[in-house]
């Protein structure tokens, strides 16, 4: 089994859109809750400046994950330094190490581009992701409480910092 990683372009945006309606299904792993269509993914995915990116991890030409790196915020530069990311991956290929590739992929590119930090959040029901993230050096800095609310159940949000 090859694992190809690369910078997603425009053309991904229908696959990335699938993958979305799977997850936003599964109602526990992620705070969207609604999948972005293929539209708002070509515009997204066209509206990344050079220093940010959508990572698609592909096996057998098929886009089964990607993992998001944006600007902490845009409008300052003070911020330049920190990158928030996000990591998708289709149940059957969880557990696998794909994530582990792609993550070290997105780091790489992170520390190319002059990033120092990266913050994330996840959900404090999501144990995978907290543990995940932890084992790359990820640190708890706090908890939103009722951050995310789908299908009126609330669930908290933890946030976590990782220093390049």
């Amino acid at each position: 089994m090859e694992i190809s990683i690369r910078k997603a372009i425009a053309h991904d945006a229908e696959e990335i859109s699938a993958i979305w309606r799977v997850i936003c299904s599964e109602r526990r792993y992620t705070a969207v809750s609604k999948p972005f269509t293929t539209e708002q993914e070509r515009e997204y995915i066209s509206s990344l400046s050079d220093r940010e990116g959508i990572f698609v991890v592909e096996i057998e030409d098929q886009i089964i994950g990607f993992q998001s790196l944006d600007k902490w915020a845009k409008y300052s530069d003070s911020f330049d330094h920190v990158g928030v990311m996000g990591t998708f991956l289709l149940p059957m290929w969880r557990k696998k190490k794909i994530g582990s590739k792609l993550t070290e992929y997105s780091f790489n590119f992170a520390r190319k581009h002059n990033y120092e930090k990266i913050v994330i959040y996840v959900r404090a029901s999501n144990a995978g992701a907290i543990a995940f993230y932890s084992n790359f050096g990820f640190i708890q800095k706090g908890i939103l409480t009722h951050q995310v609310k789908i299908d009126n159940q609330y669930d908290d949000e933890i946030f976590m910092e990782f220093f390049l």
